[in-house]
């Protein structure tokens, strides 16, 4: 979007509107693969209108990039993870801003040496995939490369690394985005500090493995190095961090997060499971008495940690009494948030030649049941939020109803935990998006709060 713009289009907010339209795609799993081709087929009918282009972009390109072309001729270009720089001409667009061209968007930068393993091993290996091109993804966006923030203006997503070098058996993000690398540390302070002079009061850091960050330049504890610095940032309100791999959460990664009060105190280390018979098929490792170690220390670090996690089921070989291990696991761990995925096969993933498959109907039932314990854990643990008090960011109207405000508490990440609806305001106070305010929570459902501005 920022490429668009820079060279001289103009974002419209309907794709009804648009000469030219892109579709950002997924290909993770089957149903993100499906809504991306429904996506693209309903964006398609538009060119009987006022859309002269059709540029598909992302994962799905990745992996299906002949078939998106065979089948969809409305499809006048594909534009994959690591050819972002060519989307000014796959859309038809040359950059009208006089004397400004943008030759190198990206930065391209060198793997770390536990990824040149994993690719002699096949890690990255996308031979089977039709038309697939030879060369990973391998740019890094920076500081530099042109952006639009498409979040509230308050609040900003900062990608700090791009690819993943692990073996996890289920997954096939690192064919579609390439070997793990990060961001240089400086890139991403600049990007942090010219969002927080536009305003945004949030940060939210993303990669495919924050942990790992700056492992590829040789730095110790680089997220932890990371946090402190943005921390000091005198604008910025919150920061967080997504997908913490569980054996790289370091002391001193849970000592910085607990001596900051600008670093939310919320961690979210999607497990994927709890038996290590499954863990070792899945090639992650780990066991539920090892995870439960490591809850124990980020609790005993961080005062009131919110903890969200998620969890696998169905994988190839899961038996009833690996399912019931998982389910003790989490009654006796007792997260914050939790999200369950049913197993997807994925052509180009390990597991998908695994034997042991289970049923779709099995694999639903487990789902279910995984979900079943965790509302029973969130009612009781929202139960006893009632009457206490938290900072919240405002997000504005709810879309439940007029007489509703919905805001974010340091325990809500940005789209993905329950609500935080606002039903009562002061008299003569007038709240604003984007700004915080002391709220007490007043009523709890099984994932939702209700609270009113003191």
């Amino acid at each position: 979007m920022g490429m668009l713009a820079h060279a001289g289009a103009e974002l419209v907010s309907s794709a009804e509107e648009a000469e030219v339209i892109v579709v950002n795609t997924c290909s993770f799993i089957e149903s993100a693969q499906q809504e991306s081709v429904n996506t693209i087929l309903e964006m398609a009918r538009l060119k009987s209108g006022k859309a002269r282009k059709l540029v598909v972009a992302g994962c799905l390109v990745e992996r299906f990039r002949e078939e998106i072309q065979k089948n969809i001729p409305e499809v006048d270009a594909v534009v994959g993870t690591g050819e972002l720089e060519s989307i000014l001409a796959a859309a038809g667009i040359e950059s009208v801003v006089p004397d400004q061209t943008i030759d190198s968007p990206f930065r391209i930068l060198t793997s770390r040496p536990e990824g040149d393993a994993r690719a002699a091993s096949g890690r990255f290996s996308r031979d089977n995939w039709d038309g697939a091109i030879a060369d990973l993804p391998n740019y890094l966006y920076d500081e530099a490369t042109p952006r639009v923030l498409a979040t509230p203006k308050y609040s900003a997503y900062i990608k700090i690394a791009e690819g993943c070098d692990h073996p996890c058996g289920f997954c096939i993000i690192p064919q579609l985005r390439g070997k793990f690398r990060s961001r240089r540390f400086e890139s991403v302070i600049a990007e942090a500090e010219r969002l927080a002079r536009s305003g945004v009061r949030e940060i939210t850091l993303i990669g495919q493995d924050t942990t790992c960050y700056g492992e590829d330049f040789g730095l110790k504890d680089g997220l932890a190095l990371l946090l402190e610095k943005l921390a000091a940032i005198d604008e910025l309100r919150w920061v967080r961090f997504l997908y913490a791999y569980p054996n790289k959460i370091t002391q001193r990664l849970l000592d910085t997060i607990a001596g900051h009060e600008k670093i939310c105190s919320y961690m979210d280390v999607p497990l994927q499971h709890a038996s290590s018979a499954v863990l070792k098929r899945m090639k992650r490792g780990g066991s539920a008495e090892i995870f439960l170690r490591t809850i124990e220390k980020m609790r005993r670090t961080i005062p009131n940690v919110t903890l969200r996690t998620s969890f696998i089921v169905g994988f190839p070989g899961e038996t009833e009494k690996d399912f019931e291990e998982l389910c003790s696991f989490v009654k006796e761990a007792e997260f914050d948030w939790m999200g369950t995925f049913s197993y997807s096969d994925q052509e180009g993933a390990t597991a998908f030649s695994l034997d042991e498959k289970i049923s779709s109907r099995e694999i639903e039932r487990r789902r279910k049941h995984l979900m079943h314990i965790q509302k029973g854990i969130s009612r009781r643990t929202k139960k006893n939020l009632r009457g206490r008090e938290f900072e919240v960011l405002l997000e504005g109207p709810s879309e439940e109803s007029d007489l509703l405000l919905e805001g974010r508490s340091a325990m809500h990440a940005p789209e993905i935990d329950g609500k935080l609806y606002i039903a009562d305001v002061p008299e003569g106070l007038i709240p604003s998006p984007g700004e915080f305010y002391r709220c007490q929570i007043t009523e709890t459902h099984d994932y939702d709060v209700v609270a009113r501005i003191v």
